[in-house]
Order: C-alpha cells, then sequence, then structure tokens
C-alpha cells in the first residue's frame, strides 16, 4: 500500500472509529432504559386516546347503545346541519382572537415598563406573575364574584360616584366574549411578560446606544430597533396564546358558563356538556373537529411567524 492510500485510509478509519465512540458514549449517558417510562407515559395518555378518538367519532358509541356500530360520516353531517357546531367554532375562533390580543399587548405593555432591572420592576413583575401559577377556575370564580351585579365592582363604582351602579358586566350578548376573552388574557399577560422581557433582554446595548448618539429617541428607539427585534418572541407568545385558548374551558365555565344566550359557549364547552348527556360520539366528533381546526391554523400561522422572523433577524 502506498504512503498516500494509507494516509487517505487512517482519517477515515479515524471518523469511523470517532462516530462509533460518540454513538456509544450516548448510549452510555442515555440509555434506553431511562427513555421508555416517558415513551410508555406517552403512548398511554396520548397516542392511544387520540387513535382510539378517530376511531369512535365514526361510531354511534352512547349511553344509550349496548353496542358500538360504525356509522361512517353521520355525526358529522348531524352536527352541521344543527348549527350549533358551527357557531361554537365560531365563537371559540373570535374568543381565541381576542384573548391574544388582549395576552400579547397586556405583556407587552408591562414588559416595556418593567424592563429596568430596579427592585420595584422586580417586585411587580412577581405580582404580575402570580395570575399564570393560579388555578384558572379560581380565578374565573374570582373575577365572576367581582363582576356579577352585586359584585365589588359596581360597589366600588357606587361608593366613588355617590350613586347605585347595578351594571351587569357579564350578561351583554355582544361584549360578554370580550370581558372573558380579557380575563383569560389578563391571567396569562404574566408569561406574555416573561418572553417579552426575555427578548428585550438579547438586544444587543451596543445598539440601543448608537441609537441614542444619533439622536433617536425612546419612542423611536422602540418602534424602528426593539420592536422588530423581538419577532422571536411575538412567534411565540402569539403561537401559544392563540392555541392555547381554543382548547380553554376553564374560565369561560366559571363566569358565564356559556351564556348569556349561549353567546360565550366554546367549543370544550359545548363537547363536554355533549359528554355529559351521553353522546359519547358526537362529543368525540367535535374533538376531532377542533383538533382540525387548530391543525389548520396552527401550521400556517407558524410557518408564517417564523417566515416574518427569519426575515427582520
Amino acid at each position: 500500500m502506498s504512503t498516500q492510500s494509507a494516509a487517505r485510509v487512517v482519517p477515515n478509519a479515524e471518523k469511523e472509529g470517532g462516530s462509533k465512540s460518540k454513538k456509544a458514549l450516548m448510549r452510555q449517558n442515555y440509555p434506553i432504559r431511562y427513555l421508555l417510562p416517558a415513551y410508555i407515559m406517552l403512548l398511554i395518555f396520548f397516542f392511544v386516546p387520540t387513535i382510539l378518538n378517530l376511531i369512535y367519532a365514526f361510531t354511534n358509541w352512547s349511553a344509550y347503545s349496548k353496542t358500538i356500530n360504525f356509522v361512517g360520516f353521520s355525526n358529522f353531517i348531524e352536527l352541521f346541519k344543527s348549527g350549533n357546531l358551527l357557531r361554537d367554532l365560531r365563537i371559540t375562533l373570535i374568543y381565541a382572537l381576542l384573548v391574544a390580543i388582549f395576552q400579547n399587548t397586556f405583556g407587552l405593555l408591562l414588559a416595556v415598563f418593567l424592563e429596568e432591572d430596579t427592585r420595584i420592576n422586580r417586585f411587580a413583575r412577581t405580582m404580575f406573575f402570580i395570575p399564570v401559577i393560579m388555578s384558572a377556575l379560581a380565578v374565573g370564580y374570582i373575577w365572576q364574584a367581582v363582576l356579577k351585579s352585586d359584585g365589588a365592582l359596581n360597589q366600588i363604582l357606587s361608593f366613588i360616584t355617590g350613586q347605585n351602579i347595578d351594571i351587569a358586566w357579564l350578561g351583554s350578548t355582544t361584549w360578554t366574549i370580550v370581558v372573558v376573552a380579557a380575563i383569560h388574557g389578563w391571567k396569562w399577560m404574566g408569561l406574555s411578560m416573561l418572553i417579552f422581557l426575555a427578548g428585550l433582554k438579547t438586544i444587543d446595548s451596543d445598539v440601543i446606544e448608537a441609537a441614542a448618539i444619533d439622536g433617536a429617541s425612546r419612542r423611536q428607539t422602540f418602534w424602528r430597533i426593539k420592536f422588530p427585534l423581538l419577532a422571536p418572541a411575538f412567534t411565540f407568545n402569539v403561537a401559544t396564546s392563540l392555541l392555547g385558548s381554543m382548547n380553554g374551558f376553564d374560565i369561560v365555565q366559571a363566569t358565564t358558563q356559556g351564556g348569556p344566550g349561549s353567546t360565550t359557549e366554546i367549543i370544550n364547552l359545548f363537547i363536554w356538556r355533549t359528554f355529559g348527556q351521553g353522546l359519547y360520539s358526537q362529543s368525540t366528533t367535535m374533538s376531532l373537529v377542533l383538533f382540525i381546526m387548530v391543525m389548520i391554523i396552527a401550521v400556517p400561522l407558524i410557518w408564517y411567524l417564523r417566515r416574518r422572523e427569519a426575515k427582520i433577524l
């Protein structure tokens, strides 16, 4: 064997040996037995229910039938003909859009005002984050008690104005969904605040100083420099708030229970009530429709936000 061919064989052998040693090191540090429990839990509590949900949506499974038979698309046709499913899907989409607007607006404002790392700001950040770790049902019941006709808000307004204020804050068929969405956004604004704060902290201070030297005002610095560089934070916050609120249930159930006049009856509330009536196949059909709607919205939304982020950065 020539010297040149031997020289080529040795690096190749070293590369193969290096790759094998890396694989062996991975197997040594992350043995499969440590991953099996997580895979088993994922299989039992996610994949199996998802597959069963897909199957039962095409059956007549209910509390009133002794047998489970395949019925094809009958459940889908019946639900869409009734009009209730389309109505609740529309309400769910409106609710999700409102929550995304409120949550990210509140979170961005808090992040901007509390950006400076002072003791008071650190305390304020902690206080605004408390609703995030609270139970959603607890938040809903608290706000329901505050906003009812004889609740705390009307009593405070009556004391300030000196007149008897008796406003049904959760009684309007037009504005109640906006109020409930604002409550949902209030609960999760602390999380958005932290994500926006993390994005602000990653901005190079030299860029801000250069803008100040060039005579840019604080408003110009924010809109021309900080705001565009917050694109990754917006991608995360918009996606999580919009898609997460489409799966909401707790706050609506605690505040309005879908009223008044079903104007706040989001799809998960409809699914819960249908399942409680023993109509199991219809409820699984609705959950499948919700899953499809979330996927239809999630895929292009995340693709668009990622593309926008790549263009800016």
